[in-house]
């Protein structure tokens, strides 16, 4: 290890306990939780075998007046889950780490669809989450009760084992957080009005876990010090600083960041930099002398030891990169810095949490797959009796694809048609905004460069009898998918009257260089997921004069899960785009495209020369039925042959890594046995 970096891996005292280093997994969600226990716990074991010194939980309910159903976070209702959390602490401490649980009640932003509670408020107010029903006012025997509510679920988190208790006021989601805001918080009893009183209830939440665990437990304090509401909300420079003020000694560690989760998290295609809360937070340790840790999707083990060394922070805080890379700390400190795989900012493992399913990443197609599919990001079993495999395509699945046969042993041949690898993350990674995702193909690229059993072809499209005559019997086709342009899609399924086709352009003829005429142009996306906003704001940058159509109710909808759909539509109402929505394509002429109103059937006509259909793809699998038709004329030869990622269903680059990283898993094993096995599930006992 460079002396530059042994600042990160000097062990820190935090209250009573002690971290091995300066690398800390603050709390994010993994979408198992209280419902997947076993999953959670072997998610977070893997943190901790690779070097996160602190691996914390997500979100922990404290009562069934904060249920977040059907989001499966954690959960501390009662002693009944102290078994699986102490699952959790168990497989952290086995490797080292200290194990640290976010305790919450969620006041309004949990509306309680399971246990049917009352929702609980700062105020009488409108739940968080889109629903009938109200939060109601908190009153003195309400707050009372949150109390004795929070010091109960420290005292059964101190005997599941864990190391850190937190108090949570951040990202707006808690109690503790609305108290705090201003623009939230409008009683006018003493936790009301003046921040002395709106700080109050945190105040004594902290107080109080300290009363209950301190003896054993540090007790940590995540606090979102700036709202990036400018004079509309609490700022870092006046109302936050002035909470770090009063709070600055009581807790053992202040966890720092912005609010609200799509600020913190934000994607890399809107805050590109590494660090980028850095300037909210740095005054933080000039006013406590206790620990600091704090979040930037941090990758760059330089930056972090700037950060230590210049007295910014005591703890690299990490969610996205520890997703991407749970080696990333044991990495930096054997100096393989080559080998980190680095987060992308995708937030694909965001949209996992907001759609309530476990956790994936793009970057990492082991992540939430540790313990139902016994998965290792750093493992990967030997290779079975055969010696060779061919992979055709180079974008991400085939890049995966090969790089997993290559560590299980094979002699991997890789074929790519086109002078470049990367496929459609090559492809996508020039938009304006998604320069990080090259990531994905870099990393893969590297790997396979430096390999001496893998044999690199670009510029190499291969017919059917091209592949046997290489005489390489294991064939994996990843050769991708096309997009439409025939208007076929999630809202129609007719191919349109075109007249005629010349002035019809697809996202593949954009990324591939071909552009409208200059003038106005007509985007149709019926996609609906990311890439048509991206290609309008794209366009627009390049000087083009867009009408965006879609049927959707907004722009890139599916972009809520990604908590970026706001910061789509805004940038493309700032560019003065003309949004039109609720509107499906009917017909393409050489001079117009017409649409029909969802729900009336009005006609809608835009002059236009040319139109960029996004709808939906076909799968380029040509090669594979050509040589479905070949091997069964010979059938005396044995062969494999496997269409991977989007070849074999069209999806997210997130998608396609994990099918190619599936489909090299399960190579040489029995069908049935991958059919039998496709996971383990982890069922209700019903004892």
């Amino acid at each position: 290890m460079s002396n530059k970096y042994e600042t990160l891996f000097t062990p820190v005292k935090i209250g009573p306990v002690t971290a091995p280093n300066r690398f800390f997994q603050v709390p994010h969600c993994t979408g198992m939780g209280h419902l997947r226990p076993k999953a959670d716990a072997a998610t977070r074991a893997i943190k901790a075998e690779g070097g996160w010194g602190v691996v914390s939980t997500q979100e922990t309910e404290i009562h069934p007046s904060s249920d977040l159903t059907p989001y499966p976070e954690q959960r501390i209702w009662d002693e009944r889950d102290i078994p699986a959390l102490r699952l959790v602490t168990d497989s952290v401490h086995k490797h080292g780490s200290l194990a640290a649980i976010e305790l919450a009640h969620n006041g309004n932003h949990a509306i309680n669809q399971l246990t049917r509670a009352p929702i609980l408020g700062v105020n009488e107010m409108s739940a968080d989450i889109l629903s009938p029903r109200q939060a109601r006012q908190m009153d003195k025997s309400d707050i009372k009760n949150l109390r004795y509510w929070h010091r109960m679920a420290a005292r059964r988190a101190k005997e599941a084992g864990f190391d850190i208790v937190y108090a949570y006021a951040g990202h707006h989601m808690t109690l503790a957080h609305q108290f705090l805001l201003p623009n939230v918080n409008d009683r006018m009893d003493e936790y009301g009005g003046k921040l002395e009183n709106r700080v109050r209830l945190i105040k004594e939440l902290i107080e109080e876990t300290k009363e209950e665990v301190g003896d054993k437990c540090a007790v940590a304090f995540r606090f979102a010090v700036d709202e990036v509401k400018g004079a509309d909300g609490m700022q870092a420079r006046e109302e936050g600083r002035a909470v770090v003020e009063m709070l600055a000694e009581l807790p053992d560690l202040w966890d720092v960041n912005v609010s609200d989760w799509s600020n913190d998290s934000v994607t890399s295609r809107f805050e590109p930099n590494e660090g980028y809360q850095t300037s909210y937070i740095d005054f933080v340790k000039s006013v406590t002398s206790k620990p600091v840790v704090a979040v930037g999707r941090f990758t760059s083990p330089d930056l972090m030891a700037s950060l230590v060394n210049r007295g910014i922070v005591d703890f690299i805080g990490a969610a996205r990169p520890s997703i991407a890379d749970p080696f990333l700390p044991m990495k930096i400190e054997e100096g393989r810095f080559e080998d980190i795989r680095e987060c992308i900012g995708c937030n694909i493992c965001v949209a996992s949490d907001n759609l309530a399913i476990p956790i994936r990443c793009t970057q990492n197609p082991t992540m939430g797959e540790e313990w139902r599919r016994g998965w290792h990001p750093e493992k990967i079993q030997r290779k079975g009796s055969e010696e060779s495999a061919l992979v055709i395509g180079s974008g991400p699945a085939g890049l995966e694809c090969a790089m997993q046969l290559e560590r299980r042993g094979y002699k991997v041949t890789l074929a790519e048609a086109n002078e470049e690898y990367g496929g459609r993350v090559l492809s996508e990674s020039r938009l304006k905004g998604l320069n990080a995702w090259r990531r994905v193909a870099d990393y893969r690229i590297r790997y396979l460069q430096q390999s001496a059993n893998v044999d690199l072809f670009l510029d190499s499209r291969l017919t059917a009898e091209n592949v046997l005559e290489l005489g390489v019997k294991n064939v994996f086709l990843a050769t991708g998918s096309k997009w439409r342009s025939d208007g076929v899609g999630r809202s129609n399924r007719k191919t349109l009257r075109v007249q005629p086709a010349k002035n019809i352009f697809t996202p593949d003829d954009i990324m591939g260089g071909a552009l409208p005429k200059s003038g106005q142009l007509v985007i149709y996306d019926d996609d609906q997921i990311y890439l048509g906003g991206v290609l309008a704001d794209h366009l627009s940058d390049l000087g083009f004069d867009i009408v965006f159509v879609t049927p959707a109710n907004n722009v890139s909808p599916w972009c809520e899960n990604t908590l970026e759909q706001h910061r789509i539509q805004r940038s493309l109402i700032n560019k003065n785009i003309d949004l039109k929505f609720g509107y499906v394509i009917s017909e393409i002429s050489e001079d117009r495209v017409e649409f029909e109103c969802n729900y009336t059937g009005k006609k809608l006509d835009v002059t236009t020369q040319s139109v960029l259909l996004v709808t939906e793809r076909h799968r380029e699998i040509s090669l594979y039925e050509d040589l479905m038709k070949l091997v069964s004329e010979k059938d005396s030869q044995k062969f494999f042959l496997k269409l991977v990622g989007d070849a074999a269903a069209p999806g997210l680059i997130a998608d396609a890594v994990f099918d190619g990283h599936l489909a090299a898993r399960n190579f040489e094993r029995d069908d049935g046995e991958v059919e039998k096995e496709f996971y383990i599930r982890e069922i209700i006992s019903l004892k």
